[in-house]
């Protein structure tokens, strides 16, 4: 279950609503590249959360969640969590590295981006909790489409950086995600094949 941008409840996984002070709760993403044909042209997937759910209703994020215990590493959290969500098989996912954390302010994550690229015609199989939809965005639409946006979060009004693709808006921490991917992810060698710096 993907909790990494809410406070996780306890009735679910044992976990205090909020970390202790001080504390920060290991949380990984994953950032899939579908490439089919020039990978120059590849997609980035992402997925929309549920409008029906109590939290981040409708927004966009990338595949991912917390740390479970029997998670050997954070790694494995990304592969499985995107196993979860939208049914992406961990054996169709060539990794190419890691991107910088990015912590969520409000409630306490520290969340670690994984790069992998994926194969097309892949079945997507949504999480009927908590996935509204898969989006393929193209990276050539979301550089195009990076603004800034004057937002109002709990009486909060703000400017920040987002993505804008068609009626899909990006924000918060996915969008500080895609800055660092689009910023390292590079083509390169006789075939093209992406990689990061």
């Amino acid at each position: 279950m993907s909790a990494f941008t809410w406070p996780p409840d306890p009735s679910i996984s044992g976990t205090p609503a909020r970390p202790a002070a001080g504390e920060a709760i290991p949380a990984a993403v994953l950032a899939p590249l579908l490439v089919e044909g020039d990978p120059t042209h590849a997609r980035l997937v992402l997925t929309r959360r549920r409008a029906d759910l109590r939290r981040h209703a409708g927004e966009i994020s990338l595949p991912g969640g917390r740390k479970d215990d029997a998670d050997p590493d954070l790694t494995a959290t990304a592969l499985r969590e995107a196993e979860e969500e939208i049914g992406l098989p961990r054996t169709d996912v060539t990794l190419l590295g890691a991107l910088p954390t990015v912590s969520t302010f409000a409630t306490g994550y520290v969340i670690h981006p994984f790069v992998g690229t994926i194969p097309a015609g892949l079945a997507w199989r949504l999480s009927p909790r908590e996935v509204d939809a898969v989006l393929e965005l193209p990276l050539a639409a979301l550089r195009a489409g990076r603004t800034r946006k004057r937002m109002e979060r709990r009486g909060i009004s703000f400017e920040t950086d987002v993505y804008l693709v068609d009626e899909h808006l990006i924000w918060g921490a996915t969008a500080r995600i895609i800055e660092h991917l689009l910023e390292r992810l590079q083509s390169g060698g006789a075939d093209g094949a992406l990689t990061l710096r």
